[in-house]
């Protein structure tokens, strides 16, 4: 099963979003990573290489991130990590991460996942 990162500059933010998506797929292996070491706002490259060490999987990882620096954060952590089948994915956190989730679930490739997620966002706005 695919495994989910969710990166953040929040810690709080982080968890509040995995704590939404595992609501809705309970057994996707999803981790938080948010916020720096001493928990205040930014974003770390050690946490989001833990994150991914906790749910990486054959099946791939999809990187979801906020703002800014957490996706160049990210990026490096995906270099640094090294392992085939990640994707970082540009979509709404939130929305994406719910969908991403689901997906998952249902036994999504990484690729269906992303486009999936990427598309959450033109989703709310047709609601």
């Amino acid at each position: 099963m695919v495994g989910i990162v969710v990166a953040s500059h929040s810690r709080r933010l982080a968890e509040g979003v995995v704590e939404l998506a595992q609501m809705m797929a309970p057994n996707v292996p999803i981790a938080a990573a948010g916020g720096l070491e001493d928990d205040t706002a930014g974003s770390s490259c050690r946490k989001i290489l833990g994150a991914m060490t906790q749910v990486y999987s054959d099946d791939g990882v999809a990187v979801l991130t906020d703002i800014g620096s957490t996706i160049m954060t990210a990026e490096i952590a995906m270099e640094m990590f090294n392992r085939p089948r990640m994707k970082l994915v540009d979509c709404p956190l939130v929305e994406g991460a719910v969908v991403a989730a689901i997906e998952a679930n249902q036994g999504a490739s990484l690729e269906q996942i992303e486009q999936r997620a990427s598309e959450a966002g033109t989703i709310k706005k047709l609601m």
